[in-house]
C-alpha cells in the first residue's frame, strides 16, 4: 500500500520545485514574459547562422559570425554587471528588452532586401550581442532579490526550464517556419514575442541598487574580478564551463552537418537545435535533485563528463541521424544539470552588492565561451572536416576536465553548508569594507 505513494514522493523530489512561481509574484511575471520571448530568441539563434551560411556557403563565415558576437560580449559584459549593481535593475531590463526587439526588427528588414548585406547582418548581430551582455547580468542578479534564499536554487532551475523549453519549441517551430516562409518572417516572430517580456518588466516592482552599491567604474569592475578570483569555488565554475564550451560546443556546425553530412535540409538544422533543447528541457524538469546536492562541485564535474562523452557520440554517429540527435539530447541534458549547479554556487556564494558584477563574469563565460567554441569548431572543420571537428572537441573537453580536477581539487570537495557559512562571512566583511571606503571618500571630499 505504501509503495505507490513512496514512488510518487521520490518522483516529486526529482521534478523542479514550482514554489517560486506560486509564492513570488515578480519572479512569476518575469518568468512568464521570458518564457514567451525566449521562443522568439531561439528562432533567431537558429535562423541567423543558417542565413549567413546560405548567403556565403563558407564555414569560416560561421566562425566569423561567432567572433563578431563575442567581441561585444567581452567588451560590455563586465561593464554591464557594474551598471546592474548601481541602477534600478527593472529600468535596465526595460531598456535592454526594447533594444533587443529593435535589433530583431532590423534583421527582419535586412532579410527583405534582394541581396541582404552580410556586413549589415554582422553589424546588427554585434549590437544585439552587446545589448544582451548588459541584459543578462541585470536579469540574473535581479532573481535573488525576487525570491527567498531557500527558493533560489528552484528559481534558477525554473529559469533553465523556460530557457530549454524554448530551445525545443523555438528551433522546431523556426525550422518549419523557415521551410514554409522566409528568413524575415522568422525574425518578425522574435520581434512580436518581445512584447510579452516588455509587459512583464513594466508590471514588476522596482529593484533599486543595494545601499552600499559602488558607482560604475573600472575600480568597481576590478572589485568583482578580485572577488571571483579569490573565491576558488566560484572561479572553478567559470573554468569548467569555458573548457566544456570552447572545445565541445558544436552549434556552429549544425547547418553544414544538416545540409552536407546528414543531408536532411533546413528542417534538420531545426531538429538538431530542438534535440539539444529537448534533452535540456527534460533535464530542467527533473532538476529538483540539484537543490539537495551537498557536494555540488563533484556533481558539476560528473555532468560535464557526460556532456563531453555525448558530444563525442554525436560526432561519431553521422551514419544515423536519430542516434546523433539522441547523443546531442543526452549531452545537452547533462549541460543543464551543470548549469543549474554552477549558477547556484555563484549566486549563493556572492554578496548582493556584488551580484551584478559577478553575474556579468558568469554571463561572459556562458555566452562568450560558446562563441569561442563556435569559432574553434568552424576553424577545425575547415582543416579536418566537420565530423572530426565535433569528435576532437568532445575529447578535448574531457581531457580539460581531468586537468581541472587536478588543478582545483578543492572544487570536487566543496561542501555546500560550509560554503554558505563562508558566504555569510564574506557578505559581512564586504559590507564593513564598503562602509569604511564610503567614509574615507566622504572625508576626502570634506578635506
Amino acid at each position: 500500500m505504501t509503495a505507490a505513494p513512496t514512488r510518487r514522493r521520490r518522483l516529486g523530489s526529482l521534478i523542479v520545485d514550482p514554489a517560486p512561481l506560486r509564492l513570488d509574484r515578480d519572479f512569476r511575471l518575469l518568468w512568464t514574459g521570458q518564457a514567451i520571448s525566449a521562443v522568439g530568441r531561439m528562432i533567431t539563434s537558429v535562423v541567423l547562422p543558417y542565413q549567413v551560411y546560405v548567403l556565403t556557403g563558407d564555414l569560416l563565415m560561421l566562425g566569423a559570425l561567432s567572433l563578431v558576437q563575442l567581441v561585444p560580449i567581452l567588451a560590455f559584459s563586465l561593464g554591464g554587471g557594474a551598471v546592474a549593481d548601481a541602477v534600478d535593475r527593472r529600468r535596465l531590463l526595460l531598456v535592454t528588452q526594447l533594444g533587443l526587439a529593435a535589433t530583431s526588427a532590423a534583421l527582419a528588414l535586412l532579410a527583405l532586401l534582394p541581396s541582404p548585406p552580410v556586413v549589415g547582418i554582422f553589424a546588427v548581430a554585434f549590437l544585439a550581442a552587446g545589448i544582451g551582455a548588459v541584459d543578462q547580468p541585470a536579469r540574473g542578479s535581479a532573481i535573488p532579490r525576487m525570491v527567498a534564499p531557500e527558493r533560489l536554487p528552484a528559481a534558477i532551475a525554473l529559469n533553465q526550464l523556460v530557457f530549454n523549453g524554448a530551445a525545443v519549441i523555438g528551433p522546431a517551430f523556426g525550422g518549419v517556419l523557415l521551410a514554409l516562409t522566409n528568413v524575415s518572417a522568422c525574425y518578425l516572430v522574435d520581434v512580436v514575442t518581445f512584447g510579452a517580456a516588455i509587459a512583464a518588466v513594466l508590471m514588476i516592482a522596482p529593484i533599486p541598487p543595494h545601499p552600499g552599491a559602488a558607482r560604475p567604474s573600472v575600480r568597481a569592475i576590478a572589485e568583482g574580478l578580485r572577488f571571483a578570483r579569490a573565491r576558488r569555488p566560484v572561479l572553478a565554475t567559470f573554468i569548467v564551463d569555458i573548457n566544456a564550451m570552447v572545445f565541445g560546443s558544436p552549434r556552429s556546425l549544425f547547418a553544414p552537418l544538416a545540409l552536407d553530412v546528414f543531408r536532411v535540409g533546413p528542417a534538420g538544422v531545426g531538429l538538431m537545435s530542438a534535440a539539444a533543447g529537448f534533452g535540456a528541457f527534460l533535464a530542467a524538469v527533473f532538476s529538483g535533485w540539484t537543490a539537495r546536492v551537498r557536494r555540488p562541485g563533484i556533481a558539476v564535474l560528473g555532468a560535464v563528463a557526460v556532456w563531453s562523452v555525448g558530444i563525442v557520440g554525436f560526432g561519431l554517429a553521422t551514419f544515423s541521424f536519430p542516434l546523433a540527435l539522441a547523443c546531442l539530447a543526452i549531452a545537452s541534458g547533462a549541460d543543464v544539470f551543470s548549469a543549474v549547479l554552477r549558477n547556484s554556487i555563484v549566486q549563493l556564494l556572492t554578496p548582493d552588492a556584488l551580484r551584478g558584477r559577478v553575474s556579468s563574469i558568469h554571463i561572459l563565460v556562458v555566452t562568450g565561451g560558446p562563441r569561442v567554441g563556435d569559432a574553434e569548431a568552424s576553424g577545425a572543420a575547415a582543416l579536418i572536416g566537420t565530423q572530426w571537428s565535433v569528435v576532437s572537441g568532445g575529447l578535448l573537453s574531457l581531457a580539460g576536465l581531468g586537468l581541472l580536477w587536478l588543478a582545483l581539487p578543492e572544487f570536487a570537495r566543496l561542501e555546500l553548508d560550509d560554503a554558505r557559512a563562508a558566504a555569510a562571512r564574506d557578505a559581512d566583511a564586504w559590507a564593513a569594507a564598503a562602509a569604511t571606503e564610503a567614509t574615507s571618500e566622504l572625508e576626502e571630499v570634506a578635506d
